[in-house]
Parts: structure tokens; sequence; C-alpha cells
């Protein structure tokens, strides 16, 4: 393969730009922890970012009905290099579940199977992968590719079950027969053995941060609304295959209108098989607008850009790998759509990182600066303090003393108005938690679980969700407004202070949720679509009702407890903004009381002192310079993006010009 065209070299630069920047950043904090200037709200955006850059991952879906080519385009992209096919690919022989493909190197390989029964006990795929208890563990060996491919066989198992228990897991319906599996000699129909399956293998590509989501066929993603409502609009991306030779069937376009149109991931199409479509009785000319034909049909069809339909074959990608054969790659088409994942994912995941790294950034450079412009004032005081005292008798340096004792009992009093303006601000942020708290998210989704079991049909269930959705809006917006609030009456109370304790508090614009509203809007796309007349029969389905409830309510709080924690963390730094200065000008007290009573006790320390004071104020200035170039440092490298990954210049404001103020 082309180095270029392939995955690898892209997400291999990605992965080597979130690390250096990892680097980076631990360098940054370590530099404001050795200097004490990383309060503990400082701290926690420092790691999270952190994380966030070791942790992040592409998820990329693999989407098809039954036997459209899935596995074998997997095995051409991520384990050609093992030298045989190792998902099951053969004719009858396809994925049952959904399987996630990923590699956490704190685990050894291993194959996690979840049995269907426990469709039947109510809990959410997310409870269960927490724990993994009840889950069928198999190890792999990933040097040994035929017990490889012979344990990943498991995720092809069926059982044969009566249709009682067909119904209960959700997998036959009495209103649907036409999608009901067929009935054997004895009365028994085949369902899949497995829920859910994840693979932990050790792949470069997927140590690189890529997961795979392996999704079955039309019948068990319809009945498995964890599938749908949780692992698919989660994925950045999403391939979905079909028949070059049938296109568009009416199977496929049901799969596409109701799980893959409209989402907001970017969305694939590959025409798999295209081999099949060479006649022999035609040109290669013909051949090849037979296809271009084909993919134009296609694209109408599904209203999608002509340059998202790619042309594949899985299986001559395959073989070609396989045996090196560099042609026969480029005969498959593959490098192409490679290429296109590559340059159009890659700078996407890019930016996103590039904007929460810098703005993360900014925030630590504005605490971290605040303090050190509050310790610069403090140092010039007592300079200026210092070398008045030049030839002054130990009468004006008892004087001074008492009026050090004076200032500090005079400072003291601002305590009481601090300890109250904490109280307030407390308050402020219960209101802003009430706000967008798990309680008032159960309390909105009440009226429309009132509105889904109100009959078979659940007329007005629609409009209750809808109404949900607004009044979730309205909490963000609402939060919003708490928080200004909470600003102003900071910012009014810092100037005061300010003015008269000398202090340099200053408060930071409270976190945008506009990003939180995006997540709501796209959870309100998803889920609207099962409130159509073409989900009336899934919806009248209490076992479908309650994991359709518990996943949207799942999905509701992970974007309020969120934004939640964005306005905690702000007004965190607020508080500890405040802490931090109280301490600094009590040492500060205590550092002048020092001083002039060595003074009074040997009058050759006050030059000793004066020259300590100067060196002090040139070390916060080195110190503020420093900060600058380091954050702006990291700033750069973030916008600069990864080597060999184009991506348009990122303009995200960096205030370096207040770095120095």
């Amino acid at each position: 393969m082309t180095k270029d065209q392939s995955l690898v070299p892209g997400l291999d630069a990605l992965a080597q730009w979130r690390q250096s920047l990892a680097r980076e950043l631990a360098s940054l904090t370590k530099f404001f922890t050795s200097n004490d200037l990383l309060s503990a709200p400082s701290a926690e955006i420092s790691e999270s970012l952190r994380q966030r850059l070791l942790a992040d991952k592409l998820v990329v879906a693999f989407v098809a009905e039954f036997s459209r080519g899935k596995s074998e385009l997997i095995n051409a992209i991520f384990f050609a290099d093992t030298g045989r096919r190792i998902l099951p690919a053969s004719p009858g022989r396809t994925t049952m579940c959904p399987v996630e493909l990923a590699w956490d190197d704190k685990d050894p390989p291993m194959l996690d199977l979840l049995p269907i029964d426990t469709r039947r006990e109510g809990q959410s795929l997310t409870e269960l992968r927490a724990t993994r208890d009840g889950w069928k563990r198999v190890p792999l060996d990933p040097s040994n590719p035929e017990a490889l491919s012979a344990s990943l066989s498991e995720v092809t198992h069926t059982r044969k079950v009566p249709p009682d228990v067909a119904r209960e897991l959700g997998l036959w319906s009495d209103t649907d027969p036409e999608d009901n599996p067929p009935l054997d000699e004895e009365g028994l129909v085949e369902v899949p053995a497995w829920r859910h399956a994840m693979i932990n293998y050790p792949h470069p590509l997927l140590a690189r941060g890529l997961v795979v989501l392996d999704t079955p066929g039309l019948n068990a993603i319809g009945t498995e609304p964890e599938l749908t409502l949780g692992l698919l609009p989660g994925a950045h991306a999403a391939l979905f295959l079909l028949g070059a030779d049938a296109g568009v069937t009416k199977s496929d376009l049901s799969v596409w209108n109701e799980h893959l149109g409209g989402q907001s991931m970017a969305c694939f199409v590959v025409l798999n098989k295209v081999d099949m479509l060479a006649d022999p009785l035609l040109t290669d000319a013909q051949n090849e607008a037979l296809i271009q034909k084909q993919c134009e049909v296609t694209a109408q069809t599904l209203q999608m850009p002509r340059d998202r339909v790619f042309p594949v074959s899985a299986r001559t990608a395959l073989h070609a790998r396989l045996n090196n054969n560099q042609a026969d790659l480029e005969k498959s088409r593959l490098p192409e759509l490679e290429a296109a994942l590559t340059n159009e994912l890659l700078p996407a995941r890019q930016q996103v990182l590039t904007h929460a790294l810098v703005q993360g950034v900014e925030q630590l450079r504005a605490q971290v600066n605040a303090r050190l412009r509050d310790q610069r004032r403090q140092n010039s005081e007592q300079l200026l303090e210092l070398r008045g005292l030049r030839g002054k008798s130990g009468a004006r340096v008892r004087h001074l003393l008492d009026r050090v004792q004076e200032d500090a009992a005079e400072f003291e009093r601002c305590v009481a108005r601090l300890t109250a303006l904490r109280a307030v601000q407390s308050r402020l942020l219960r209101d802003t938690q009430n706000q967008l708290s798990s309680e008032r998210i159960r309390a909105e989704v009440k009226e429309l679980q009132a509105a889904l079991n109100s009959g078979w049909l659940h007329l007005g269930a629609r409009q209750a969700f809808l109404g949900m959705c607004d009044k979730l809006r309205h909490a963000l917006s609402d939060s919003e407004v708490t928080t200004s609030e909470a600003r102003e009456m900071l910012q009014g109370t810092f100037r005061q202070l300010n003015a008269e304790f000398g202090f340099s508090l200053s408060i930071a614009l409270p976190p945008e949720l506009a990003q939180h509203r995006e997540d709501l809007a796209a959870i309100e796309r998803g889920y609207n679509r099962y409130f159509g007349l073409s989900e009336t029969l899934r919806m009248a389905s209490s076992a479908f009702k309650e994991r359709f409830v518990r996943m949207l309510v799942s999905k509701l709080r992970v974007v309020f407890e969120t934004a939640a924690r964005d306005i905690e963390l702000w007004h965190q730094a607020a508080s500890a903004q405040m802490e931090a200065q109280l301490r600094d000008r009590r040492r500060s007290f205590r550092k002048r009381r020092e001083s002039l009573e060595r003074i009074q006790q040997a009058a050759g320390d006050l030059e000793e002192r004066v020259t300590d004071v100067e060196a002090q104020s040139a070390r916060i200035e080195a110190l503020i310079t420093d900060v600058a170039l380091r954050c702006e440092t990291l700033a750069v490298i973030a916008r600069r993006g990864p080597t060999g990954i184009e991506s348009e210049h990122i303009e995200i404001p960096f205030d370096a010009t207040t770095a120095t103020a």
C-alpha cells in the first residue's frame, strides 16, 4: 500500500502529536507546581486535559445488512498483517452481535462476550460493561493467527430457542411477522448467542487510538436500542456498506433512514464487491462507466455527496495485502477510501483537541498570571518601603513595625467579607447545579414516560419529547443566566476588594455552554426519529420503551453533568484565587514584619533585605515571561497539528499580550 493513502501514518502522526502535547502539558504543570503557582482547580484542569489527550479515541462504525462484506473489509484494513483472515467472513458465518475492537494496554488480549439472556434482566450495556460480571472471557493469542481466528469465530455463534424466549429477548414480533427468523422442524428459531462482544487486540492502528465498531444486520440493529441510541451516535464516522451488484436495496434503505441518515457523524458509503460488476463482454472503459453510474445512483438515492461514495472490493484488497501485491491493491480501490478517512477524520479530531487544549491552557495562564501580578505588586510595595528606610532612625523602623501590625489587622477585616462572598457564591452554584441535576432530568423525563405509556400508539409522545427537550434547553440557558449573575456579583465585589485592600482579583468569563446545547440538539435529532410511524410497533414494546428511556436519561446526564462540572470548576477557580491571594498577602505581611525586626536588630540587614526583595522581583518578572512563553509554545504546537495531516490553520484566541501585563 502506498504510505500516503494508509490510515497508519495519519493515525501515527495524530498519536505522536497527542503524546507530545501531553508531555508539554505535564512539563508546564510541573513548572507551575515547582513555583507554587498551581491551585487545586488549575491542577484539575491540567489533569483533565492530559487525560483527554492520552485517552482520545477515533471511533469508526461499520454498518450494513448481512452479507455485505463488513468483516472482509475490516480484515483488509486492519488484520492483513497477520497473514490470514481473522474475523469470520465466510458465507453463512457472519457477525451476529455488535463487536467493538480496541486496544487497552492495561488489559491482556481478550474477547469479552455478553450473553444474549442479559437482555431479559433490564440492565443496560453501560452498566454491564463497567464490571464485566457475567461476561464470557476468552483469552486471545495474537502470535497464533489460527487460534486467534478460531477464538474470534465465537461472535458468529447462535442458539435455538422457542418463539416465546425470542419474544422475551426482543427478537420476535407478533405484529411484524415478516421480520421474524424462520421456525425449524422442531418449532425453534435461531437467535444470536451474544448480545455484545469486545475485542482487546494489540493492533498498531488500535494502539494509536482507533476503535472499530462492527455492527450486525438490520434485525439486531433494530432490536438493540443501546446500539442505535448509544454506540452509533457516539461514533465519529460510519462506513455504510452496500453490495455493488444490488445497489441500495429496500432493507439497506431502511438501515440508512432509521440509523444513519441525518446523524451528525461523518458517513461514507462503500459499494463493496465492485469486482462483481465487471462484465467480460465490455471494455474497461465501459465497465468503469458502469461502476461510476452505480455510484451516482447510490449517492442520489441516499442523498449523499458523490465524493462520499466509494466503490471497493474488500476481498481483492485483502488478497492483495496478504500477497503484497500493490497492483491488485490499487485495483481494489481500497486506498482511495483509506485516503478519504485519513484526510477528513483525522484533521477533524485534531481541531477538536486543539480547541480544547488552547482554551484550557489559556484558563491556566490567566489563573497563574493573576497570582503573579498580585505577588509583583506586593513585592514592589515592600521594596519601596525598604528603600525608604535608608538613613532612617530606629524610631522610624519601630513606627513602620507598628504600621505593618495595623495594616495586617485592618487587612483581616476582609476575611469576613470574603466569607460572606463565598456563601453567596455557594448558593448561586447550588442553584446552577439544581438546574443541571439528574433529578431535573428525571423530572422532565417523567412526562415523556407518561405519554409513552398512555396507549398503544403513544399519541402525544413526540410532543412530550420535544417539550422535554425544550425545557432542558431552558435549563441550560437558566444556568448560564445564573452563572452570569454570579460573575457580575463577583466582579463588583472584587473591584471593591481590590480598591480597599490592594488585591488583584479578577474573574474570567464563565464557561460557554454552546457545545452542550449542540450535544442536546444532537440527542434530540437522534431520538426524535423513534416517534415516527415507522417506529410505532417497536415503541409498543414495553421492554424497548424501558431501554429507550434508560439510554435517553444516560445520554442527557452526560451532557448536563459535564456542563455542571464546567461551571463548578469556574466557581472553584474564583474561590481558589481568593484563597491564594489571601494566603499570599498574609505571607507578605509576615515577611515585612520579620524583615523590619531584623533591620531593627542590625542596621546592616537593610541592604541585604533590599537585595533579597529585588531578587524576588526579578524572579517574578522572569516567571511572568516564562509562563507566557511556555503557554504560547504549547498553543503553537497544538495549532500546528500533526506532521503529515492536512488541516486548515486553526485560529483560537490566546491572549499572549496580557501574559506579560
